[in-house]
């Protein structure tokens, strides 16, 4: 890193814990952000919403595309030896979990909870994490009490900072999920890592 740049290093990354391709571009994204002291920010991003504005409706493609997307992912599964596979119940409303997130940024547990959230959707096919209710034995591994928890997160000050952040993806034409952003460049995509880090390369001097 040269000796003009005294910030760390900073990757946003927006996700959806409905999305496939959050789950894989979370583990991936982390080793590079720490290969480079990068900070990640974490922006949960109202996909569903993000979707509707766009007029896209994912199983409205091509069932040979939506079969191939299937079997693409049991590839990424394997290379990277990640124990993935599609719930039962999929897709599934996001909004409580995404709004749990910034609860628990309030906690300095934002991380560790994303980390347990996709864990029990993509691994171990718990849709519970759908209700607020659903929420609540992770947030309590995490050592938050669940009144203050189901307090924050049904409070007006959550719901809204979540319907600004997909506002403000939104203007800064964010059009799904995973994105991650470095110095303003948006890449979108779990397959864009090579890129991300040339871009890193680049700023560390």
């Amino acid at each position: 890193m040269t000796e003009s740049r005294k910030q760390p290093l900073s990757i946003k990354f927006y996700w959806d814990i409905g999305s496939t391709n959050s789950y894989f571009a979370f583990h991936l994204l982390r080793s590079i952000a720490k290969e480079f002291g990068a900070l990640i920010e974490y922006v949960p991003l109202n996909l569903g919403y993000v979707f509707r504005h766009h007029n896209y409706v994912l199983n409205e493609e091509p069932k040979a595309k939506l079969k191939n997307r299937g079997i693409d992912l049991q590839r990424w599964a394997r290379k990277y030896d990640l124990p993935f596979k599609v719930p039962e119940d999929f897709p599934i409303k996001t909004s409580a979990a995404l709004r749990g997130s910034l609860v628990m940024r309030r906690f300095g547990l934002e991380e560790a909870y994303i980390e347990k959230l996709f864990s029990t959707y993509w691994e171990d096919n718990d849709s519970s994490i759908k209700a607020a209710d659903g929420l609540i034995p992770l947030v309590t591994e995490l050592e938050v009490s669940q009144p203050e928890f189901t307090s924050m997160i049904n409070s007006e000050e959550i719901r809204q900072e979540f319907i600004a952040l997909t506002q403000l993806a939104l203007s800064k034409g964010i059009f799904g999920a995973p994105t991650m952003v470095v110095d303003e460049e948006i890449y979108w995509g779990k397959d864009r890592f090579d890129f991300i880090r040339d871009h890193l390369v680049r700023l560390a001097g």
